[in-house]
């Protein structure tokens, strides 16, 4: 009974509802279907999502409507993210493109950005910033919005994803200040350092991926995983890290649901496990000089991986 449905309340509703309904999994950028139901409806209707609330009463042209129902039925039947159907999505405030070359932005890094990344940037000066395995360029190129004076490599070892990180480059008009480098981790870096490294790297086990609801399926593994503990990526990172920081260098890293694997196999390294609004995320602070206090207990590490 879909003719029924005539305003932007009436669809945002309507989709809710059939999500709902569909038992479908929200994670990517939303963590409830109305939330997600009003990304879908003001996305394909090309509105900003902070619109007026009497905007809701406007009403759909037939060519909206069926533009509407068409990818709500697609989220429901593909259990394609919502990002990837309107090629959209938002990131500490920003738009940013989205598309299947690499994962949505998502990311509790960004009330880091948002917030200065204080206090763990109180007593620093931050000229150059590295976001590594950077996907979509959200986290980078963020940094840079936010931090005018900063400039900001993005790295990340897909084609895929840098091709989709240098157009958000270009959608954010940040050309000037960020560059997008393809590399394997650091290794195509060499004699670049950074005050601040942050990264979100993949760090879903084996199981896990296995285990995830259809939705990540579009995404790209090689975004996700890392190995059987989703460590292998996080801990070559530990390993190099030291000589890409600046003497008061600080590596910020996202390792979710991993973190207590991390504590258990580096018990020695004083990992500053950060605290946001909604309680721990699974994100580290380090400093350089604890990396290289540390630094044969991490190679240790580092190197029985190698011979797994």
């Amino acid at each position: 009974m879909t003719h029924e449905l005539a305003s932007i309340i009436d669809f945002i509703r309507y989709g809710a509802s059939r999500f709902s309904a569909a038992g479908l999994t929200f994670g990517h950028s939303h963590d409830n279907p109305i939330d997600e139901a009003t990304h879908l409806v003001l996305a394909s209707l090309h509105l900003p999502p902070d619109i007026p609330p009497a905007y809701g009463a406007g009403r759909l042209t037939a060519d909206e409507r069926e533009r509407v129902l068409a990818l709500i039925e697609r989220r429901v039947s593909e259990r394609l993210p919502v990002a990837y159907l309107v090629g959209e999505t938002w990131f500490a405030g920003l738009k940013f493109k989205s598309d299947r070359r690499a994962l949505v932005p998502r990311s509790p890094i960004a009330e880091l950005i948002e917030s200065g990344f204080q206090p763990w940037l109180e007593h620093r000066q931050v000229e150059r910033a590295l976001d590594l395995c950077t996907g979509s360029g959200c986290i980078g190129i963020a940094m840079a919005e936010f931090n005018p004076d900063w400039q900001v490599d993005i790295v990340d070892i897909s084609d895929d994803a840098l091709s989709l990180a240098r157009e958000n480059i270009v959608f954010q008009h940040v050309e000037g200040r960020v560059e997008a480098v393809k590399s394997d981790l650091f290794d195509g870096l060499k004699g670049r350092r950074y005050d601040l490294i942050v990264s979100n790297p993949p760090y879903v086990t084996e199981d896990e991926y296995a285990a995830l609801p259809g939705e990540y399926s579009h995404e790209p593994k090689l975004g996700l995983t890392s190995g059987e503990d989703g460590l292998d990526i996080c801990v070559r990172m530990l390993n190099e890290a030291a000589d890409y920081l600046t003497e008061d260098g600080l590596l910020i890293v996202e390792v979710g649901e991993s973190e207590r694997q991390l504590g258990e196999l580096l018990p020695e390294v004083p990992f500053v496990w950060i605290e946001f609004k909604v309680g721990p995320m699974g994100v580290f602070a380090l400093e350089r000089r604890d990396l290289i206090e540390h630094a044969d207990a991490i190679r240790a590490a580092a190197e029985a991986r190698k011979h797994r």
